[in-house]
């Protein structure tokens, strides 16, 4: 699957390991060295944002083909799909410095 931007706000529920229940958006979900991630903005019940945090999971398919979130374990695995969300951070921004223009 390649790289997917969402025109339309996409959200998801997740239950963190406290057992809090949170709304989040999907930003985009992208790969990186064969493997997929999804990063996911919290929102509150407006759909803002209020402290900015994002959380990157590994996005995996069942054969069901029903979507699944995992957690990164790994550092070296949690810092290569950190850099490449911050990549596609610096490249949204500079479309948009292009669409001003």
């Amino acid at each position: 699957m390649s790289e997917q931007n969402f025109n339309e706000e996409v959200t998801v529920t997740l239950t963190l390991d406290n057992d809090e229940v949170i709304e989040c958006a999907v930003l985009t979900i992208y790969s990186v060295d064969d493997k997929e991630y999804i990063a996911l903005l919290p929102i509150d019940e407006d759909g803002d944002n209020e402290d900015g945090d994002v959380y990157i999971y590994r996005y995996v398919e069942t054969e069901d083909g029903e979507p699944t979130l995992e957690n990164i374990e790994d550092d070296d695995e949690y810092e290569a799909a950190a850099d490449a969300f911050d990549e596609w951070l610096d490249e949204q921004e500079f479309e948009e410095l292009e669409d001003e223009e």
